[in-house]
């Protein structure tokens, strides 16, 4: 092999390991991510770690405090006895199962809200950025957008259509796509300047190949910081939305509906309200402290800190 190449990717190799060993060694990422891979596989196994069907339901059994033992009415109708770990709301459905369910749907929409704004804040930001006719308009849109209080946009579009899983998530996506839109617009309008990219055009290199292959990777790493902050608006958003009644339905199990339903009971059985908001708490703090280590270590200006 040629010398020079082999030194090059020597230092490339140099590179990417001292990256990993940056994020190895920085204790906001390993705290948020050892918190979130905990919830993630909480939300895989939760018809394990589930004692119950969390739609399960006994009229004898509402109300229980946590660690009191009821019985609960099976699908088929046959009485089994159940311990409460986390009690029992109104409807006498098992509290604990309800939360490690609406794991799975938090997580869900955390994560299905920042790959859908992600995908259409790139092709937007590109756009507006390296195309300077396209820039006024769209940008003028994407202002308007961003004029309107995100959670009254959310709430206003989940209101417009059947309330489902879907509908959440492109409703709480779309108030996001105008923040990313800016963002990787910012980022192109710099980023078109450089040598590589006038060398680029210098040789006719066609403009879709010069936007994803030249620009876009360079815009990579303000973009996973981004996408994680927005994964926890996206499941905080979500779990109001389900609180004011206007998100998911009720028989789905989420935070914001197990919250919803023990608000009028809070002041004497407040674990109704305490469990799911611990849970929902932990997920937003840890993605958040993920996003702040991720943006430190990657951001070339903030890694020569750490």
């Amino acid at each position: 092999m040629d010398p020079q190449a082999l030194s090059v990717e020597s230092a490339n190799i140099a590179r990417h390991e001292s990256a990993w060993q940056r994020l190895h060694r920085h204790w906001s990422v390993r705290i948020g991510g050892v918190v979130l891979a905990l919830l993630v596989l909480t939300a895989l196994a939760a018809p394990w770690l589930g004692t119950v069907d969390p739609t399960l339901f006994d009229a004898a059994s509402r109300d229980l405090r946590p660690g009191q033992s009821g019985e609960i009415t099976t699908l088929d109708g046959e009485m089994i006895k159940h311990r409460f770990l986390m009690g029992s709301d109104s409807f006498g459905r098992d509290i604990y199962s309800r939360v490690i369910y609406g794991t799975r749907v938090s997580l869900l929409v955390g994560i299905a809200t920042a790959l859908l704004a992600l995908a259409f804040g790139i092709l937007l930001g590109l756009s507006a950025g390296y195309l300077r006719w396209l820039d006024g308009p769209l940008m003028r849109v994407m202002d308007g957008l961003m004029a309107i209080p995100a959670i009254l946009l959310a709430i206003t579009l989940v209101a417009m259509w059947r309330a489902s899983l879907i509908t959440v998530v492109v409703a709480i996506a779309i108030t996001e796509v105008p923040r990313v839109t800016r963002l990787v617009r910012s980022l192109v309008l710099s980023i078109r300047e450089e040598p590589y990219v006038e060398a680029a055009v210098s040789l006719g290199t066609p403009t879709l190949k010069i936007m994803f292959g030249h620009i876009l990777p360079n815009c990579i790493a303000p973009l996973i910081v981004q996408g994680t902050y927005i994964c926890a608006s996206a499941i905080l958003v979500e779990a109001i939305l389900s609180f004011l009644g206007v998100g998911l339905p009720p028989d789905i199990p989420t935070w914001g509906n197990i919250m919803a339903e023990g608000r009028v009971q809070f002041m004497a059985y407040p674990h109704n309200l305490f469990f799911p908001g611990v849970f929902l708490a932990l997920t937003v703090l840890a993605v958040n402290i993920l996003g702040d280590g991720l943006r430190d270590t990657l951001d070339p200006r903030m890694a020569r800190r750490v």
